[in-house]
């Protein structure tokens, strides 16, 4: 087994909520240290979500297992001088608060690559660090709405926002494989860059398929709840016992669907649905005659008719169902991570790297590794006090404001 790719690779992490620790959680599964900066009064405010899992928070035992938590209140010059430490040590440099705030702190990109030519600082943020938009405050939900993905998601009668924080899991995607772009960039030039992630930009770049077909047609993509809104047919059709998925993607697979499963082979050459757009303009007379074959199927007898025809086609699972999936469990997709409330299930990241297995480490409590890391930067740390005479001051930042 080769050594995880990020190994050597030390990353400094002033994050909180979802976009930023979901970034460095992917760099830390794969073997880089990633030093989370976390406030003394309930450090990031993600573990305060909830305590659902044995006490822990949904959200952060999910993004911030093999990270050490060290608690310092950069209000304070002393906890400031610690910080600029560690950043002095990193080669990246992550960080979700509000824009602004860390160019207060005095870590912003212009200072630190003055002395840190090869540091890669990465900033995410709601509206980016610029414009009309760059002081508003950014939560998922917000940013689903002003993206347009609230506007094509739900039901014809009402808009719904997506179920999972997409807004936040994108932007630490577009982070992370921003990051990875840096550190080749570094290998050939030996400097850092500055990498700026605006959460709008991420979903809006994901809603370019409705976007274009706006532009191109001056019709907005319609709500099609468990339908999709550019292709017929494409949803969840009523069985007897339930509804099953599917999906017909080209043309190629319409007249097999036609023949194997509706068991109506003349229906394919029916010009009203001899194309996806043929198919999408009539769907008020295709989805009956497809609700009514599979009305008198089970879900298993519609899977079976589907799979020999070479249809695409999946079931609607819940929450529960999901995790207890059967290919997850063929493919030995869970494993355990440590926690300070005991060993809780972890999904394998879904890196899969040949040779090299993710490191599952502990989600860490609040402020764990403080007397650590302060050991081996060389500072005798006492709680309220450093031995080595650095002092307490003031700083108008904040460490509050942030994208979630």
């Amino acid at each position: 087994m080769s050594e995880l790719p990020f190994n050597g690779l030390r990353v400094v992490a002033l994050e909180q909520a979802v976009a930023a620790p979901f970034c460095s959680r992917q760099l830390a599964d794969l073997g880089a240290e990633v030093i989370k900066i976390e406030r003394p009064d309930g450090g990031d405010f993600a573990r305060g979500y909830d305590g659902a899992l044995h006490g822990l928070s949904a959200y952060f035992a999910w993004l911030n297992r093999g990270k050490r938590s060290i608690a310092l209140d950069l209000k304070l010059d002393r906890d400031r001088a610690v910080c600029a430490e560690l950043i002095a040590r990193a080669d990246i440099f992550v960080h979700n608060l509000a824009p602004g705030a860390v160019e207060r702190f005095g870590f912003g990109f212009d200072e630190l690559a003055t002395r840190y030519p090869r540091l890669i600082w990465c900033g995410i943020s709601g509206y980016g660090p610029d414009g009309p938009y760059r002081d508003k405050k950014a939560y998922d939900l917000l940013v689903q709405a002003e993206s347009g993905v609230v506007s094509v998601t739900g039901t014809p009668e009402e808009p719904a926002k997506v179920g999972i924080s997409i807004a936040d899991i994108s932007s630490g995607l577009y982070a992370y494989s921003s990051i990875l772009a840096a550190l080749i960039a570094r290998a050939r030039t030996g400097r850092g860059q500055r990498i700026d992630i605006s959460m709008l930009e991420c979903l809006t770049e994901w809603m370019m398929p409705p976007i274009y077909s706006w532009q191109g047609t001056g019709n907005v993509p319609v709500r099609a709840g468990l339908r999709h809104n550019m292709i017929a047919p494409y949803g969840a059709y009523a069985c007897s016992d339930g509804r099953m998925l599917f999906g017909i993607q080209n043309d190629r697979e319409w007249p097999r669907f036609c023949a194997e499963v509706m068991l109506m082979p003349a229906l394919a050459e029916d010009a009203r649905f001899a194309s996806n757009a043929a198919r999408f303009a009539n769907r008020a007379q295709l989805e009956p005659l497809i609700e009514s074959r599979f009305g008198r199927m089970t879900r298993v007898k519609a899977a079976a008719l589907l799979d020999r025809a070479g249809i695409a086609n999946g079931s609607l699972n819940d929450t529960a169902e999901a995790a207890a999936h059967p290919q997850l469990a063929a493919r030995q997709r869970w494993t355990t991570a440590d926690s300070p409330a005991g060993p809780i299930a972890a999904l394998l990241p879904p890196h899969n790297l040949q040779d090299a297995a993710p490191c599952m480490g502990r989600v860490p409590a609040l402020g764990e590794h403080t007397q650590e890391i302060m050991a081996e930067l060389g500072i005798v740390w006492t709680g309220a006090k450093r031995a080595d005479g650095g002092h307490d001051g003031n700083n108008d930042g904040s460490q509050d404001g942030g994208a979630e």
